[in-house]
């Protein structure tokens, strides 16, 4: 019995690893739906493997093992690709997910919220306008008193800019 519950708690954990890991899991005719405005090509000469693998393949990078989860400076959030202002430490909170979490975006125009259904689950994926790039997720569990939304972001798609 043990043996078994054991082997249980492990599969388990190994697809919750994958999961978060490698949330790319799109189908190509959602990814083809939501073109970028630049060719892969050339953002794969922009921006560096691991903002690539976030931002151009929907990827998700290991929770508490990124840049700005605990990042308690302030300052702006910008894109990695594009330099645009999206998130501010003002709106940022600590979720306890190990990614960094904002109440709202700067300013709701650039940023778009698409239906996500990978890996079986419908969630709702966030990506900057104007580039058509992955940046992380949007839940209605953060701070109720704040709007009720987490944006939960990608430190990979993002650059701090301290004030």
């Amino acid at each position: 019995m043990m043996k078994r519950s054991i082997l249980a708690i492990l599969i388990i954990s190994i697809f919750a690893a994958w999961g978060c890991d490698n949330s790319n899991g799109q189908t190509k005719a959602t990814q083809q739906k939501r073109r970028l405005d630049k060719p892969a090509a050339e953002w794969k000469q922009k921006l560096t493997a691991n903002q690539y693998e976030i931002m151009v393949n929907r990827g998700t990078e290991p929770p508490y093992k990124n840049a700005y989860y605990n990042n308690h400076q302030k300052g702006v959030y910008v894109s990695a690709a594009t330099g645009e202002v999206l998130f501010s430490s003002d709106d940022k909170f600590d979720s306890g997910t190990g990614w960094p979490s904002f109440v709202k975006a700067v300013d709701p125009n650039k940023v778009e919220i698409v239906r996500d259904n990978s890996f079986g689950m419908t969630r709702d994926e966030v990506v900057e306008k104007s580039t058509g790039l992955h940046l992380g997720h949007v839940f209605d569990d953060g701070p109720a008193d704040r709007g009720g939304k987490r944006y939960c972001m990608n430190s990979g798609a993002l650059i701090f800019v301290k004030k």
